[in-house]
């Protein structure tokens, strides 16, 4: 094939999904020229599995997102059908947002944003081949023949890399959705010594609205009081018109279906030889492995406004299509159901993340970074909050700069990068809140504190924005302060106290310490310390949070203070650890391959003990490894 020379830029991101789209636009916004080059311009930031943003975790991801600067936040506040918190029952740890999107118009709103963005271009295109020279990535070629020449190169590719779809004993090429499969880049991959694996997800059939008879299923509607992901949405903004989802059920009668055909399950026939995710699988693999519980959620889900198709949730498959339209017609409320889409189940290569900095930027290949599905991840929210992280580190690449690595206690972004480049993944990755060793620092809430400040260093927050963080920042910190000087005596609040059935005070409180109790909220305390204008939502939301789980942030931010001085102790790049004789066997292997960047690092590698981290500790400390290189 004859090439020619197309272009030169900054950065190059190959694939718009969620991951290709964040890093696009936050490399432009950062300044450096940027080509975002895509298989199909009509599949920006497109939902082929469920149509939502956010969920427990997920949804912190998201606002982490939006306070560094990048757009999944701004995006679905345009374009949600409806917006629920998750977890209101529970303490500020566990509580998530979670919306259901508008597919068509989510993936609309991101290509007009990628567009009208300065300083990038948006082509289609398909990515065959890596341009490297003396281990340094300096562009792409794609399958016209065009190079298009650049300093870094992130690559997005998701599923469609090697994508191949299965339904029942049918098994072909293909991306999600029936798209173009991305063959040669893999290939290019291996040839360049990658190592990759094979993962798979999977989709659940969807269905005609019309076809289902919903007064036997029970209304999941959105919430009344306001919600956003971005923290610039104006409460002005919430949709009163949402568009509820349907809670039903599968039944006996649709697992004794499943069970008779499971020897047409692909899963079961060695058809598939992806692996799947734990906490997302099949409505087979749940039959199966869950064989003592007689009935499974489902959840029906709108893909937006102006379809007519609905989105089964909980019943992803792989099922022949006959088979899951007779499951489908076994669960009540859907026994006219018409499908329109089969469900099917999507394996696809994924570079193991082991070969990656904490910046996302391989180790073999100078300049070169992947982010989203690619490096062994499941859901929107993960893939956008790596895209993001990629872009940022391409950027400042280009312009000279220190990467910018999130730490476990700053972001759960933080957490899903560094459990991946440190600990590997055996199956695709989802963000738990059991995986955030820090949880109560990672709240939805807090995420302009935590990361807003980064983001504007960076260049990826406005003034504006920025001055907005800063003044609702020193209102809360000047209600604090305000708190500890104001006091009640127990005739103040005697008769709130006989009113919610608690004791009396014998002495006079703090209104600080008054509302540590659990009982009492920042609304409660007004009327015995008025501000002089009313006190923002979110400012109440801070204070009330800071004040009752103060002792326990302050642990964390101990804990948090202890692991920092071991981040900060950097570790070799020429290290040979080989030259380390005291060092255990599986550390040595581990430390080898993983090639940890900080002794903190080192010590979260599975199968590393604290004696092998005291010893590289020392031999680093001491300079032992530059005595042996001399």
């Amino acid at each position: 094939m004859q090439t020619y020379e197309s272009g030169q830029y900054d950065v190059i991101v190959v694939g718009a999904g969620h991951a290709g789209s964040e890093a696009a636009l936050a490399a432009a916004r950062m300044g450096v020229s940027t080509l975002l080059i895509t298989m199909n311009l009509d599949m920006i930031a497109h939902m082929p599995c469920n149509p939502s943003i956010g969920g427990p975790a997920k949804g912190i991801v998201v606002r982490e997102i939006d306070a560094l600067g990048g757009e999944m936040g701004r995006n679905i506040d345009k374009t949600y059908i409806q917006m629920r918190m998750l977890n209101t029952a529970k303490g500020p740890a566990v509580r998530a947002l979670r919306a259901q999107a508008d597919k068509y118009m989510y993936s609309n709103e991101m290509k007009k944003t990628i567009e009208r963005t300065e300083n990038l271009d948006l082509k289609q295109g398909i990515v065959e081949e890596l341009v490297v020279e003396q281990g340094q990535v300096q562009g792409i070629i794609t399958n016209t023949g065009a190079i298009y020449r650049s300093k870094a190169v992130i690559l997005t590719a998701g599923t469609s890399s090697r994508g191949e779809i299965i339904i029942g004993e049918l098994k072909y090429s293909s991306g999600p959705n029936n798209t173009q499969a991305s063959i040669k880049l893999s290939e290019n991959l291996l040839e360049l010594g990658f190592e990759l694996e094979r993962f798979k997800t999977g989709t659940p059939p969807r269905i005609h609205k019309g076809s289902i008879d919903y007064s036997v299923t029970e209304e999941q509607p959105g919430d009344v009081e306001p919600h956003h992901f971005s923290f610039e949405t104006p409460d002005e903004d919430y949709l009163d018109e949402q568009i509820s989802c349907w809670l039903t059920y599968t039944s006996e009668v649709s697992h004794n279906i499943i069970r008779e055909n499971l020897h047409r399950a692909p899963m079961f026939t060695g058809i598939v030889e992806g692996v799947g995710a734990r906490y997302c699988p099949s409505i087979e693999d749940k039959v199966v492995r869950f064989s003592d519980k007689p009935r499974h959620q489902l959840f029906l889900e709108p893909e937006g406004r102006d379809t007519d198709e609905i989105y089964v949730q909980g019943l992803s498959s792989s099922l022949p299509e006959d088979v899951q339209l007779a499951v489908l017609q076994s669960v009540e409320g859907l026994e006219n159901a018409k499908m329109m889409r089969t469900g099917y189940a999507i394996e696809y290569d994924v570079v193991k993340p082991y070969q990656l900095r904490p910046s996302l930027e391989t180790k073999r290949i100078g300049g070169l970074f992947t982010a989203g599905q690619m490096n062994g991840t499941s859901g929107y929210e993960e893939a956008g909050g790596q895209g993001l992280m990629a872009g940022i580190n391409a950027a400042r690449l280009v312009q000279g700069e220190e990467p910018i690595v999130l730490k476990r206690n700053e972001a759960y972004i933080g957490v899903m990068i560094d459990d991946l480049v440190t600990k590997g993944t055996s199956e695709p990755y989802r963000l738990l809140t059991s995986r955030a060793e820090y949880r109560l620092l990672l709240r939805h809430d807090n995420a302009d504190f935590r990361l807003s400040q980064t983001g504007y260093d960076i260049g990826l927050l406005s003034e504006d924005r920025y001055q907005t963080f800063l003044t609702k920042k020193e209102q809360v910190e000047k209600e604090l302060e305000r708190l500890k000087t104001i006091r009640v005596t127990p005739k103040d609040v005697a008769a709130y106290l006989e009113e919610k059935g608690e004791s009396q005070l014998k002495d006079g409180m703090l209104l600080y310490d008054f509302l540590k109790r659990p009982y009492v909220k920042y609304n409660d305390i007004i009327p015995y310390a008025p501000t002089e204008e009313p006190m923002p939502k979110d400012v109440k939301e801070q204070v009330e949070i800071h004040i009752k789980y103060e002792g326990y942030i302050n642990k964390s931010i101990r804990k948090a203070e202890k692991v920092k001085r071991m981040e900060n102790k950097r570790i070799p790049e020429d290290i040979d650890y080989n030259d380390i004789n005291s060092l255990a066997t599986e550390a040595r292997e581990k430390f080898i391959k993983i090639r940890p960047e900080t002794i903190a690092q080192a010590s979260r590698i599975s199968g590393v003990n604290p004696s092998d981290i005291s010893i590289l500790m020392v031999y680093v400390e001491q300079g032992d490894h530059k005595r042996v290189k001399n």
